[in-house]
């Protein structure tokens, strides 16, 4: 095994990263490829360097990115991030799942910055998951870190997983949600629901 790991990659990059490299070489060759051919030849350690990358969400602290930015505020309607992009891996297959969350919190005496909303789906969304999870605990950080009076989230997925194998059904979209609080009440939910998909700005 010959994988070159250029220095800044110690910085950029978790330990680990030309092992990984080295699975991912074996991989290869196990598939029946030669690793060694000009057009494969790098492709071990940019793999090793993307999984890193799309599984960082590990190494965040999703609590803290919402302390970070919590403000002292006597607002206490719906405040709701709807849209927020992201992509994710299936644990089952590894490949990808992507779509939107839409995040709906009541404030109980503090807020967070809008933008920490949806880098707690993002933080979430860079692990291993399943989107019944993924959902959940998306709901239950914002939850424990500010103690509103409820907190909602939905996910509307496709998963290539389902697209790409087994089924084969490419238009097919999986939507979860998780709720806690206010949206235990199904007013306050059909409020959310209306407004992620009606509000037009």
């Amino acid at each position: 095994m010959n994988i070159e790991i250029k220095e800044y990659d110690t910085e950029r990059y978790r330990e680990g990263l030309e092992d990984l490299a080295g699975h991912y070489e074996k991989i290869l060759s196990l598939l029946g490829e030669d690793p060694t051919r000009e057009g494969l030849e790098k492709t071990p350690m940019r793999v090793a360097k993307a999984m890193q990358v799309l599984t960082k969400g590990y190494t965040m602290d999703a609590h803290k990115i919402l302390t970070d930015a919590l403000f002292k505020e006597d607002y206490n309607q719906m405040v709701i991030v709807k849209d927020i992009d992201f992509f994710s891996l299936c644990e089952h297959h590894m490949l990808p799942f992507y779509g939107k969350a839409h995040v709906a919190y009541i404030p109980n005496g503090y807020i967070t910055g809008l933008s920490k909303i949806a880098r707690v789906v993002d933080i979430f969304a860079h692990r291993l998951q399943v989107q019944e999870r993924m959902t959940q605990q998306i709901k239950d950080c914002i939850e424990e870190t500010l103690h509103p009076l409820g907190v909602m989230v939905v996910i509307e997925a496709k998963h290539m997983c389902m697209q790409m194998r087994g089924v084969e059904k490419q238009n097919s979209v999986t939507t979860t949600s998780d709720f806690s609080g206010a949206f235990e009440q199904a007013k306050t939910r059909q409020e959310f629901m209306n407004l992620i998909h009606n509000t037009q700005i």
